[in-house]
C-alpha cells in the first residue's frame, strides 16, 4: 500500500470543512468542492459590493418617506442641504429621521428657509 503524505490530506480536509453546507458532489468530492468554493468566494465578494448600494438605496427610501411627511420632496431636500452647506450624509440623516424626529424637523426647517 502506498504511503499518503499528510499535506494533501490537510488540503483536502480544509476543502471538506469549507464545503460543509454544500449539496451532493460539491460536499463529497474534492475537485467539485474546490470549484464550488471558488465560485462561492466570487459571489461573496460581489455581494459585499452590492450590499453597499442596497444600504444607500434603503437610506434614500427612508429619507424620502420622512421628508414627504414634512411636505418636501427628496430631491428638493437634498438640493436644500447642499445650498445650506449641511454636510450630513444619507446614512446619518436616515438614522436621525428614525431615532430623533425633533432634530430632523429642525434640519428640514433649515432647508425649507
Amino acid at each position: 500500500m502506498t504511503r499518503v503524505k499528510s499535506i494533501a490530506q490537510r488540503r483536502h480536509r480544509k476543502i471538506k470543512e469549507a464545503t460543509k453546507g454544500f449539496r451532493q458532489a460539491r460536499r463529497r468530492r474534492i475537485k467539485a468542492g474546490k470549484e464550488a468554493l471558488m465560485h462561492a468566494g466570487q459571489y461573496a465578494y460581489i455581494g459585499r459590493k452590492d450590499r453597499k448600494g442596497n444600504m444607500r438605496s434603503l437610506w434614500i427610501t427612508r429619507l424620502s418617506a420622512a421628508v414627504k411627511q414634512r411636505g418636501l420632496s427628496y430631491s428638493k431636500f437634498i438640493a436644500g442641504l447642499k445650498k445650506e452647506n449641511i454636510e450630513l450624509d444619507r446614512k446619518i440623516l436616515s438614522d436621525i429621521a428614525i431615532n430623533d424626529p425633533d432634530t430632523f424637523d429642525k434640519i428640514v426647517a433649515e432647508v425649507k428657509k
